[in-house]
């Protein structure tokens, strides 16, 4: 997309390409095209230690895009609020739940999935007993390692499986992010959750050298942008300076259609279609595939 400019000095006129608000220039990402077969599953966690960033909010409905595009997707909720399956209507109680899994290997991971009823997107779900998970899981052998097993049994059966992890740096966390094949960094515009990006990318380094060699940074995505505000353009500017390539191109600006959407407990590209809020989670989804994160 591009605009024109005038040179009052030479009398000609020219194009220059539109900014996004990453100050880079703006560009649609093509359509993902169809896949030809499914599976196995690229895993992505979404992590970030700080929490109200938008992990459950972009797990949800970057699932819903990509399912949307004809994507088979898992979305595990690693959170022991639960705010995924919440956001997704599915049930937490009464059900084998990612505790259960990680707990003991007689529970089946496929006894655990839960449709929604997003066509394509399913969920794992989690509640409140997954707080006392690394309590037990402390003295395991292997302990960080033990959500790469349960996704592994069902790895075939998706292209992608999203992780919505805690906010925290805990064990759970190093779990999701042994088990994942890259991480996308949701980030608030706002400076406080500026300033764990470096201490959450060290920990993903970390992970890297000690127990998940292959593992990615898939990119950082701004959230809850807000171009009116002067403090949201100067940390988005930061961080972009601070990171270069690696913060995605798509932002996520602040609406009221998302706490709308969760109380319906459905995506925002369902709920709101055509609203802008679902049209840059499509784009976020043809970005991560156009960079070759997601098939």
């Amino acid at each position: 997309m591009t605009y024109q400019t005038h040179d009052p000095a030479d009398g000609i006129a020219s194009l220059e390409p539109e900014l996004g608000p990453t100050g880079r220039p703006h560009r649609d990402f093509p359509e993902a095209p169809p896949l030809k077969s499914h599976g196995p599953a690229r895993i992505i966690a979404l992590c970030n230690q700080k929490g109200g960033v938008g992990k459950t909010t972009t797990t949800i409905n970057l699932g819903a895009t990509l399912a949307e595009a004809g994507r088979r997707v898992l979305a595990v909720d690693f959170d022991p609020q639960g705010a995924l399956s919440a956001g997704l209507g599915v049930p937490t109680h009464d059900v084998p739940t990612i505790y259960d899994l990680l707990l003991s290997r007689q529970f089946d991971p496929a006894d655990a999935i839960q449709r929604t009823g997003t066509e394509n997107l399913d969920v794992i779900p989690a509640n409140i007993d997954l707080s006392a998970a690394e309590v037990h899981l402390v003295n395991e052998v292997a302990r960080e390692q033990i959500l790469a097993g349960v996704l592994r049994r069902v790895a075939a059966d998706y292209d992608v499986i999203l992780i919505d992890c805690q906010p925290s740096l805990g064990l759970l966390t190093v779990n999701a992010l042994t088990a994942s094949h890259g991480v996308v960094i949701p980030l608030e515009c706002e400076y406080f959750a500026l300033r764990g990006v470096a201490l959450l990318i060290e920990t993903i380094d970390k992970v890297r050298d000690r127990l998940n060699p292959a593992i990615e940074l898939d990119g950082i995505l701004a959230t809850m942008y807000d171009a009116r505000t002067l403090h949201s353009r100067e940390v988005l500017e930061r961080v972009v300076d601070a990171f270069g390539e690696q913060v995605l191109e798509t932002v996520i600006t602040r609406t009221v259609k998302f706490p709308d959407a969760t109380v319906a407990a459905t995506p925002i590209t369902e709920f709101a279609p055509e609203h802008q809020a679902s049209k840059a989670y499509r784009q976020l989804a043809r970005e991560l595939v156009f960079r070759g994160a997601v098939a």
